[in-house]
Parts: structure tokens; sequence; C-alpha cells
């Protein structure tokens, strides 16, 4: 008898198509299974080295202090909460949908004031509401800007430019924070030049490791905050994990295991070429979007996000006609074509499906999901345009670099 979690209860493998968790390639499987080291082995200082400078490196900072965590995204959330703002602050939190509404309620949770704008489905940040808020806060309260770089619930990415831009032109002293867990390692970011005092990420998707390493970049300006931020914390303090000592920088115990797992996905980035990892997330975004588009003529389906620019290189989200079930759908494509994808979250949940293109893919893995998407739609009956693989198999073929 098999265990209820063995690949080996059906032949092949089961392609995992959702925002995060991602797939792990193997050598960073094979990295998570060493043996974890006695903290006096420099080796181990070794390992938490390299994941610090090669997230540095991915962010675009030399400056930044990288604080890595044994948790998820929410954790490095409350990470940076918990370091910038005391009890009734004011932070200013961006509307994205489902996971800015998510960040504000665990801030409010913390005792902090939230000031939301409005966030308008499927269209991406409301600049023009960010700014009245910011001009009518004429004595200076808010103390942080919190945004999400992509809204993994809506498949909506957010230019981020704008918001550094608008602070120095109100001469706003607010802190600009950005959420990259959706990001980071599908599309380039320069935390430097974007003007960004602190940036929050995990390890679960694009940077192709399981869940369970979040990590906050922390400018100078906001390390500084942190330092005169009265607020009561211990195990998320920064000035407790600015230290060259591998106990002091994790609170404890590294978290071995997850760094070796770290530290060989970002190897494998580099390797490939971070402009090639980059390239390769957009074409099979495109990819995907193309069959999508393709499925929708059939009147059953459409895109969440409008707006065609914004729509993520990391998930797409399709909002399916009332009186489809999306679970049904991913359940047949879980369970007859061994394709997981992902469900909606918050307001969107039983009226959308997402297919995750992120991490560790290729193109035939990603036209296996789109198969086996499009056979899940057909044995429901669901009717859609049929020229989604093809233009798929379109969209792979033009940007496919001829050998020989």
């Amino acid at each position: 008898m098999t265990h209820r979690y063995s690949d080996q209860r059906i032949p092949g493998n089961r392609l995992l198509h959702s925002p995060g968790p991602t797939h792990v390639p193997e050598a960073v499987q094979n990295a998570l299974r060493r043996q974890p080291m006695d903290l006096g082995d420099p080796r181990l200082d070794e390992t938490i080295a390299a994941c610090e400078a090669g997230l540095k490196r991915l962010l675009g900072t030399r400056e930044a202090d990288v604080f890595l965590y044994a948790a998820n995204g929410h954790g490095a959330w409350e990470a940076t909460i918990a370091n910038l703002l005391d009890t009734d602050q004011k932070v200013l939190i961006a509307g994205t949908g489902h996971f800015s509404e998510s960040w504000a309620i665990q801030a409010e949770a913390m005792g902090v004031e939230v000031l939301r704008t409005p966030y308008v489905e499927g269209y991406t940040i409301d600049m023009a509401s960010v700014e009245a808020v910011l001009r009518a806060d004429t004595g200076h309260e808010i103390v942080a800007v919190f945004v999400v770089h992509t809204d993994t619930a809506s498949g909506t990415t957010n230019e981020l430019a704008g918001f550094r831009r608008m602070l120095d032109e109100l001469a706003h002293p607010a802190l600009y924070v950005v959420d990259v867990v959706a990001t980071l390692g599908a599309v380039a970011f320069d935390m430097e030049a974007l003007g960004a005092n602190v940036v929050v990420g995990a390890s679960q998707k694009a940077l192709m490791c399981p869940p369970g390493l979040g990590f906050c970049a922390v400018d100078a300006k906001a390390f500084a905050l942190s330092e005169r931020n009265p607020a009561p914390r211990f195990y998320w303090d920064w000035r407790k994990r600015k230290s060259e000592m591998s106990y002091r920088k994790f609170c404890g115990t590294p978290p071995q295991s997850m760094l070796f797992g770290l530290e060989a996905a970002l190897g494998l980035i580099f390797l490939e070429g971070v402009e090639a990892v980059l390239a390769r997330h957009r074409t099979l975004a495109n990819a995907t979007q193309a069959a999508v588009a393709a499925w929708s003529e059939g009147g059953a389906m459409q895109f969440l996000c409008k707006i065609p620019e914004a729509r993520s290189v990391s998930v797409t989200s399709v909002l399916v006609s009332p009186g489809i079930n999306p679970d049904e759908l991913r359940h047949i494509a879980r369970e007859q074509f061994q394709v997981a994808i992902a469900g909606g979250l918050g307001p969107f949940a039983g009226r959308m499906f997402r297919i995750g293109h992120l991490g560790d893919l290729n193109p035939a893995m990603l036209l296996g999901c789109l198969a086996g998407v499009e056979g899940a739609l057909t044995v429901m009956g669901i009717p859609i345009g049929r020229e989604g693989l093809h233009r798929a198999i379109q969209v792979l073929a033009r940007a496919a670099t001829p050998s020989g």
C-alpha cells in the first residue's frame, strides 16, 4: 500500500501550476536533503552569506540589510509592521485587492491605524486616490505606504515607479514599502532605482523553494526608523538580527535546510542568467494568456485583469460565468489530467481559477498544464474557443531560438 502522498500512486508526474507553492527543481530538493551542520561550522556562515548576497543581487541593492525569517510571506509582513509602526500610528495601504486587504487586516490586528485606497476589480492601483490621501496628511502622520507589486489573487501587476516620485513631489516623509512575494525572480526589480525603503518577499514562488522563508530588505532610513520605534517586539526585531553571528541573525537556530535550498535556487537563477529567467517568464505568461484569450471566445470566461499590459507574468486569473463551478474544474484537472491549478481567494472565491506560470517551468510543462485545463473544460462541457493550445504554441515557437 502506497502512502497517500506518494507520487507512485499515479504514473508520471502531477504538474503544479499554482502561483505558490511552485515546482521545486531537483537541485533544490537535493540541497534540502543535506545534513544540517553544527552552528560553528563556517560552511553555514558561507550559505547564509550566499543567500543574502543572492537576494541583494535580485533585489537591485548593495546597501540594504537582508533579514531572513523562518516564516512565510505573512511573517515577513508582520516583521515589517512590527519594526516600522507603533500602536495607533498610521499606514497607507494601496488597494490592490485580496492581498493588500490581508496586509491591512494584519496591521489592524497589531493595533496600527490603516488608511486604504479603494480597489476596483480588474484594475491597478488608483494613484489619484493614493495622492489624495497623502496630500490630506498635512501633519505627516502616515509612517509608511505599503504596496503589493503583484496581487496573485487578481493576477494584476502594479506600476511601482510612481510612488517614490509622488512622495518626493509632495515632500512626504513616509517610507515606501513593497511586497515582491509574487514577482522577485519573475520580473525585473531594482530597489534602489525605485527608491523603496523596505522590500518584502518569500521563498515559494519564482524563487523555486518550498514555503518557509520570508525576508525583508531594509535600507538605512527604514532601519533608523525601526531603532526609534518604541513598539515591543523580539523575534521580528531587525535591531537584534543585525549581527555577524548566525545565531543572532535568526533569533536562534537558523533554518538550515531552507537556506541550503535557497542557496541552490539562487545559483540556478544566476546560472541561467537573470535576463534569460525574466524573458522565460514573460514568454510563458504570453503563451498562457494567448490560450485563455482563445478559450474566452466561447463566452464562458474572461480575464479578471482588464488591462492587458498589467496582467501578471506570474499568474493568470480567469473569471468564469455564473453557473460554472471553478472548484469542480480544478478537481477534474487535478484528478483526471494531473494538473494542479489554483482557485479564487477572498471576494474571488467560487468565481475564478488561476494558472501559475512562474518558477522552475519550461514550455513543455506549460503546454501540459494548458492541455490539462482544456481537457477539464471539455469534460465539464464549458464552451470554449478551440484555438487555445495552438495559439500558445505559436507564442512559444516565436520565442524559440533555432538550433544549428
